[in-house]
């Protein structure tokens, strides 16, 4: 007879749930989303990554790197700048988490 698998429910950012230390998990998905938007903006102009990396200002490579999701080779500025230059507009919503902040 097999086993039924354990499932467990997520937190909305995995990178928390794969077990990464205070606030390191919500700067990485902030990365990511910003990665995505970048990848998606490149996909739909159907740029080839030559022309992708002459409008990006960044060497080929490094747009290969975008495109194959190496998110620790990129920051949050990198990324914000990279969408500018794509013509796409960048805003920030900070929402408050249902936790309650312990004071010592």
């Amino acid at each position: 007879m097999a086993r039924k698998p354990r499932v467990t429910a997520s937190t909305g950012n995995v990178f928390r749930d794969l077990g990464f230390r205070r606030e390191e998990p919500e700067h990485l998905l902030v990365r990511a989303d910003l990665m995505i938007q970048v990848q998606k903006l490149i996909a739909a102009e159907r740029f080839k990554q030559r022309e992708a990396a002459e409008i990006l200002r960044v060497s080929q490579p490094r747009v290969s790197d975008l495109l194959r999701g190496r998110i620790d080779l990129f920051g949050t500025d990198a990324l914000i700048d990279m969408l500018a230059r794509l013509g796409a507009r960048v805003r920030l919503t900070v929402k408050s988490s249902r936790r309650r902040l312990k004071v010592a």
